[in-house]
This record gives C-alpha cells, structure tokens and sequence, in this order.
C-alpha cells in the first residue's frame, strides 16, 4: 500500500510506447494513436525495431536507444518478453510502466516461476510501479494523457473510475460520453499485480481535481490494505462500489448456522459499509450514481424528501419508491402549507408530494419552489413534470434551472429533476444536464439517486465509529479461553464440545447454563437430580454439529426416570443415523425458562477474503429458514453492536410491543463485543454458534454454542479486515512530581477527555501546536483525532486518574504517515498545567521507537521560531534543524 513512484503513472512528462505498430487493430497502433490523438504534451517515443516511423513519430529499434529515459512506459509485447523489458526500463530509469499484454501466469520454463512473478521481481529490484498486467491501460483527460487502447476517449471532469474489467470500463467511458461526464483518472487495473485499489485509492484520494470515486470490483487481493485506503478515502469523497460475483457456484459446506448464513456477498456488503464507502448493484444504480455524483458529490445530511409535481400519478410512483427504499417523506408544515396557498389554486393538494395541477407554467412551479427551499421540514427536493399540451416542458425547465442558479448559493438543499416521457422532454432535459442539476428518466430512478446519497452519509456516520480491541465493559480471562482450546486441538478435535464451548464463552463473561457432562444413561439420571427439574438431554459428541437434526436433543424432562429412558432410546437411534459418530455420552442442564425472553443467535465465521466476520439474528432451530440476519468486521463497540442488531427484523420484536418489554440491548450489544474480542485475542477460533441466546428484559443466557477451531497460523489482530486497538503498546510511567501515567494509543472512547484537555491549553500553546488558536471543536472534527486508523497513523495520549479517581488527559503526541510509508510527521502538546514534568520527552521517546518498529525512515515536524523548549527537547532528542518555512516556523527532521 504505497502510492510510491505514482505520480510517474499519472503525470509523467515523457512516455515510450514498447511494441508501437502500424498494422490495424493491433493493440500497439491503438495506444500509439490513442496518445498522439489525445494532446499529451510530452515527447511520445515509439519503440520497435520493425519500424522507422509509427504513425509518423520517430520510432526506436531498442530501450537502450531512447533519447531520454521515459518516465511512463506502456508496454505491449508478447508476455515472454515483459521482465526483461520492465529490468531494462528500470535501469534506463523509468519509474512507472503499463504493462497491457495478458497471459503472464504462465511458467518461464516448467516448474519454474511464471512470467509475471518474474516481472514482479524486476519492477521490485529498479523501484517500478507496474500497473495491469492484461488491462487497458489509463486515462488522464485533463492533461490529453489517453494510454489505453479504448475505442473512445474521456472527457475531462472530478470523478475517479477504477475497473478491474476492461471491458466494463470501455462500456463506462462509451455511454458517459454520450451524457457529457467526464473523469479525472479512468484507471483499468487488470489483474493488479502490483498496482491495486488501495494504492490508487490513496492516490485519488489526495487529488484534489478528484471529487467522487467509482470502482467496479471483481476481486479484493490485500483486505488490510483495501479497507485502510477505503476507509480514508471515504472520508474526504464519495466512493462508490460495484461487484461482480454476487452469487457464489458452489457454497462452501458449512458446519455451522452462521458459516452457512454468512455469505461471502453479505461479507462483502458489510465491509463497503463499514468503510463508508456506498454499493451499487447493477449498470442502472452504477449510472445513476456518475450521473448524481457527477453534479452533486457531497451527501446529504438527512433523509427527508419533498416532492412537487404536476401529476398526481407520478407523484404516488415516486413516494411508493421512496418509502419501500428506507427513506423518508418530508411533512409539511402548517407555515409551508399557507405559504403556498398563497401561490397555488386551492385545489392543490396541501401535502407532499406537492402536486400543483396539471397545466403549471413555469412561473407556478418557482412561486413553489421558492417556499419549498426556505422549508426547514425538507432536506431534498424532487421536482417532477409530466407533458402536456397546454403548458411547455421546455419553459418549466428552463424557470427552474434560471431560479435554482439564483438559489444554489443561498439554500443547501439538493435538488433533483425528473421530466417524465422522452421525446418531448428530451431537450428539457439536455438544459438541466447541462446546468449541472440530476435529472432521471422515471421517478424510481429520481428516488434511487436520492437514496444513494443518503446511503452514502449514513455510512459516513458508521465510519466515525472505530472500536477499540480491549473492551473496558468486561475483563476476560484469555488464559482460562485458550486452554481450552489448546487441549481440544492437541487431542486431535476440530470441534469443541458443548461444555467445552460454554468454558470459553463463560471465560468472557457470557452468561451460560451450567452442564453436566456424564457417559452413561443411569449417570445422566443422577445428573438430573442435581441440576433440578424440569431437565433438557443432548448427545455429547465431537462429531454431531446440529444434535436436534439427528433427535440429538430431550427437553423438558420432569424424573430420574424419564431421563434414563430417554438416554437409553437416543444411543441406538443416534448409532443407526451416525454409525461414524463417536459419542462420548450425554449433556444435561436445568431448562432454562426465561420470561420473555427472545431466541437469537450471535457466531462468527472467517471469510476467505475479509477474514472474521461477525453475524447476529432471530435464533432458534429454524434460523436459516427464518434467514433473518445481519454481518458486521470487527472489532466492535457499542455503537457498531447497536448498529449490526438494527440491521435486522427481530430488532423491531427486541424493542418490545404491546405486552412485551423491550429486551436488554445493551447486554446483547456486550455479547457482540465479547465475542469479537474473543476472535481477537484467539486466532486459532475459526467459527462460533450460539445459538439460541436467549435475551430478556434483564439479561441474556447462552444455552447452546459451538465452536469450531484449527491451528493458529498469526495472531488474531493481523487476520483482522481491521486494526484492532493495539493494546500491546499501553505503558506506564511515572513523571518527575512522582505521579503514574499511562501512555496509551488514542481510543474513540476518550472524545469526552479530549475537549477537556484542549480546553486546558492556554492560548499560547494551542497557538504552538496547531499554529492558531483552537475554539470548540465540532465532533466530525473532534472524531478526525480521537477516531485513527492504526494502520496510517498513531496517536499516543498520556492519562491519569484526577483527584475524583476519573481518567484525565494530560498530553498527546501525533503521528501522520506519509502516503509513501516512509515518512511521518509529528505534532505534540502537553496540556499548560502539567508542563516541565517530563511527559513531552516520555511521550516523544514512545512515538520515536515506535516508528523505528514500524520501518518509519525519517519523522519531521514544523516549530514556530519562538517556542524555544520545544526546539531544546527536539535537539536533545537528535532532531536537525532541516528548512525555514518563512519568517515564523522551523522544520526539524529526525533520520530513523
């Protein structure tokens, strides 16, 4: 994940075009045009030894014969070829090469590397980044750079469009073409041997002629990477997704409920949402979407829409659209309604949809539209027309987009259009494209534009959400966990026993029903007597995943009697459906009947591309006919929990309804959390069932789980989609007056602490370290600092207990890694009353070796001229003074 040397592959000066030809339809003579034809500035260097000239440029025999060493190289010959080609190049000094030629799986020899593992070592050992191979190459409209062989070009615009399909993509550029939308960047990535989503999502992401980014996804080849980059991505710009494969061939057998009902799509699903990144499902959505990004990058704040029309009908299509997407009516006003009864015929409809009358000039619809504007009830406005003969199509657009240019400076509000028909519509709405405002064929198509950008900003909301791995609700005894489950792989078991399961779970403070585990049917009778009637009696086998399929399972059973019999009848029906089964005996436990108490399911399975996957729903023994669930990536806090439960229909039942009290959210949130923290802390867990978790108005009971467990191959962390909070790197130390700190990396949880702290700063240290004086922070701006992504950047905050025994800040010092990961910048302030105690030194020793450990080269950092302790410290530390940024900073740089 490095946007190293990318500016070679976007911007470069001068390019080579190696396996340039003349010959039709070949692929050399295509790009070679393609570049010529597209107004790159820069000299265009052919090179084939088979030519003099290719399309009229001078052209090369050889690399080593180019007058210069180019800094792009676009690279189409016979795959053989390629790594000799790229090491050439790279010694020649060229930076970045597109490599267009498929076929590079295969071996350079038998049993030897393939062709493109050879290309790969090459570009690694010359510093060259390789983008493809088998693409299509890229597209920069806006400096003429077209290097690809794609039958038409891109215009000029702020989105972003990375394909891993080249055939997609030159679908993409066809018809936006023809909606005159541009591109900042068309990128095809191929099979992305080395250039992938992440390094060009950074890369769009810090471009600031980028405003939106479009993907079309086959495969994810670094889940770490990805979700890191789509992350901060998806903080500064909408980005939006498209997947092929949503529908696998073949499901992997599953031995659990939730490996079966976690579905690698849904995995998918959940990821993109928890990157705050918005999914799109077919070419109309993926359209729909450039079209509305296009003219309107910025999301929405809330989900209310008001419609006006002049068409009843059109009006009812839209809002049954709107309402079966998730969104929101907006209500009008008693102010709103006599405003407008001002300006319409009093046969309007005084509700939203608006709708006012067929024949509405122009005039009529901006007397509305100027009221609905100012209307603080709406957050969006779709405005509709059907044609008729009376009035114009023609004039009513052009009166809207005369007074939304009027209004737009004015008013946030979004507006969106939809001119139903097409003929007589078809200029109405070339004017409204090229004012820059949506406009869409039919009102589902108006209405699922809207619900993309609402979408978009609620996953924004989930992505300010970034949990900590060390959940400070409970305290788990890890060692209590692991031996258990270090035994059950030493004798050889895949799969651990009901009682085995319900030690790990208890081990994280997950309520369980006590189990007795017992061989024979008399000892289960006896067993029963001390656990108390009425009894529930499992088969106890490795082997038997689901009991009750097989009558593995006797509830409700009231005597030693009854017990014993029922044991004796289970063995000979279990050895007759399971002849392979080894059964150990039997498992009894006290029914527990909980009042009101609803049957959920809480697991979690590894998913071969995002790794631990999450899921909660309505549980019980019909869970995968009932399908009702939902996916979350840990870690998880409660908010995220909260979120994942919501996601779900049993939600609605958990809330309570007429006689029914609400369940205990906040214990089933915990559930979650301990759960995921238990797939952090032991790697060697590849699957979790508990199912039922019964959860009341009062608590939660896990009464049957499963775990499924093989070998560990890393830690749990690093098999994370996610970095977990980094517990690893907690410290305690004690400061010159003799009081404990504890330096720690910055958790989303401590927002609250951390407005406190700024707002113990004097003035002139919130001027020394922010270089201006700090008012009261919004939280999107509070959450940029306390809210890290652990992968790009590290913040270590210094706390202690005051004199009430509660946590206080008392200083932090940052980190920000450069896109090229060998760079950080750093910025520390310790708060104005705890100065001149040794914390600014402690804390920036800590931040020094940690990015010594994280193979950081150099840290910088700006100081103004006047804060003479903060050079001191610097200097003491092996700072040097590195450049002057004019009269008022000095920038230090550390060499690690």
């Amino acid at each position: 994940m490095s946007i190293r040397n990318l500016k070679y592959l976007f911007t470069p000066e001068s390019i080579a075009v190696i396996g340039a030809s003349n010959r039709p339809h070949r692929v050399g003579t295509v790009i070679t045009r393609n570049l010529l034809k597209g107004g790159f500035s820069g000299p265009i260097m052919p090179v084939n030894p088979k030519y003099k000239a290719v399309s009229g440029v001078l052209a090369y025999p050889d690399i080593n014969d180019l007058p210069i060493a180019p800094d792009l190289a676009i690279i189409c010959t016979p795959p053989l070829s390629v790594p000799d080609l790229i090491d050439n190049l790279g010694k020649r000094g060229t930076r970045a090469v597109v490599v267009v030629t498929a076929g590079l799986g295969r071996a350079l020899k038998k049993g030897e590397k393939t062709v493109q593992e050879a290309m790969l070592e090459a570009a690694r050992r010359r510093g060259v980044r390789v983008l493809g191979p088998n693409c299509l190459g890229l597209l920069v409209p806006e400096s003429g750079l077209n290097a690809s062989f794609s039958h038409v070009s891109a215009l000029p615009g702020a989105i972003g469009f990375i394909s891993q399909s080249g055939a997609l993509a030159t679908t993409v550029l066809d018809w936006a073409s023809s909606k005159g939308i541009g591109f900042s960047h068309f990128i095809s990535l191929g099979d992305a041997a080395d250039v992938d989503f992440d390094d060009i999502l950074d890369y769009l992401a810090a471009d600031p002629s980028t405003k939106a980014i479009l993907m079309y996804i086959e495969s994810i080849h670094h889940r770490r990477n990805f979700m890191s980059a789509a992350r901060a991505a998806a903080r500064s710009k909408p980005v939006i997704v498209i997947k092929a494969g949503r529908v696998a061939e073949g499901a992997r057998a599953a031995a659990s409920h939730t490996g079966a009902m976690a579905g690698s799509d849904m995995v998918f699903d959940a990821a993109i949402s928890r990157a705050g990144m918005l999914r799109v499902y077919n070419f109309n959505e993926l359209f729909a979407a450039v079209e509305t990004l296009a003219r309107y990058p910025v999301p929405i704040k809330a989900d209310r829409l008001l419609v006006i029309t002049n068409g009843g009908g059109p009006g009812v299509m839209a809002v049954d659209s709107l309402i079966a997407s998730g969104g929101h009516l907006a209500e009008l006003s008693r102010e709103t309604i006599a405003e407008l009864d001002k300006v319409l015929t009093p046969n309007w409809s005084r509700a939203n949809p608006v709708d006012i009358i067929g024949d509405a000039p122009g005039a009529r619809y901006t007397d509305a539209l100027k009221i609905l504007f100012n209307a603080p009830e709406a957050d969006a406005l779709l405005v509709m027309h059907a044609p008729t003969a009376i009035t114009s199509s023609l004039e009513v657009a052009q009166a809207v987009i005369e007074l939304y240019n009027n209004l737009k400076d004015h008013h946030k509000k979004f507006m969106l259009t939809n001119w139903l028909g097409e003929e007589a519509v078809r200029e109405a709405r070339f004017l409204f494209s090229g004012a820059g405002i949506p406009s869409y064929r039919t009102p589902e198509g108006a209405v699922r534009a809207f619900m993309h950008l609402v979408r978009y900003r609620q996953n924004n909301d989930i992505l300010m959400q970034t949990p900590p791995s060390t959940p400070t609700e409970f305290t788990p005894d890890i060692p209590a966990a692991r031996k258990v489950i270090e035994n059950a792989i030493g004798n050889g078991n895949s799969v651990l026993s009901e009682p085995e399961a319900k030690k790990v779970l208890s081990a994280y403070g997950i309520p369980t029903v006590e189990t007795y585990v017992v061989e024979t049917a008399r000892e289960a009778g006896m067993a029963a007597v001390r656990a108390g009637f009425p009894v529930a009696l499992k088969i106890h086998s490795h082997d038997i995943s689901h009991k009750s399929d097989v009558r593995g399972v006797v509830l409700d059973l009231e005597t030693e009697e009854d017990v014993v019999a029922a044991a004796e009848s289970m063995l000979p029906r279990i050895n007759r459906l399971l002849p392979q089964a080894k059964v150990h005996g039997f498992t009894v436990q006290r029914m527990a009947y909980r009042t009101f108490a609803h049957e959920l399911i809480i697991g979690m399975a590894t998913d071969p591309v995002f790794g631990p996957v999450i899921l909660f729903g309505q549980g019980g023994t019909a869970v995968e006919v009932i399908g009702d669930r939902a996916i979350a990536l840990p870690p998880l806090n409660m908010n995220l929990a909260r979120e994942l439960i919501s996601r779900t229909r049993v939600f609605k039942l958990l809330k309570g309804y007429r006689d029914q009290p609400p369940a205990n959210l906040d214990a089933i949130c915990l559930t979650l959390m301990q759960v995921a923290q238990l797939t952090i802390d032991i790697p060697e867990i590849m699957e979790i069932d508990i199912n039922p978790l019964f959860a009341g108005p009062d608590e939660v009971l896990a009464v049957d789980a499963r775990i499924s467990v093989e070998p560990a191959t890393g830690s749990g962390a690093k098999r994370l989609a996610i970095r977990p909070y980094p517990q690893e790197l907690e410290e305690n130390v004690m400061l010159k007056s003799g009081r404990k700190v504890l330096l720690r990396p910055i958790r989303p949880e401590d927002e609250a602490n951390h407005y406190i702290f700024l707002s113990k700063l004097t003035h002139e240290d919130s001027y020394s370290r922010f270089f201006r004086i700090i008012g009261k922070m919004s939280h999107n701006e509070m959450a940029r600092l306390t809210q890290i992504d652990y992968d790009r950047e590290m913040a270590f905050i210094a706390t202690a207990l005051d004199g009430q025994g509660d946590p206080e800040t008392l200083g932090v010092v940052r980190t920000f890694f450069h896109l090229n990961h060998t760079v950080a910048d750093f910025m520390i302030v310790v708060r104005s009353d705890q100065q001149r105690q040794g914390l600014g030194r402690k804390l920036m020793e800590k931040m020094i070796l940690y990015c010594r450990k994280r193979g950081i080269l150099e840290i910088v950092g700006d100081i103004l001229i006047k804060n003479k302790r903060m050079f001191e410290l610097t200097e003491s530390l092996g700072f040097k003074q590195h450049s002057c940024l004019g009269d008022h900073a000095v920038r230090v740089c550390l060499r690690l």
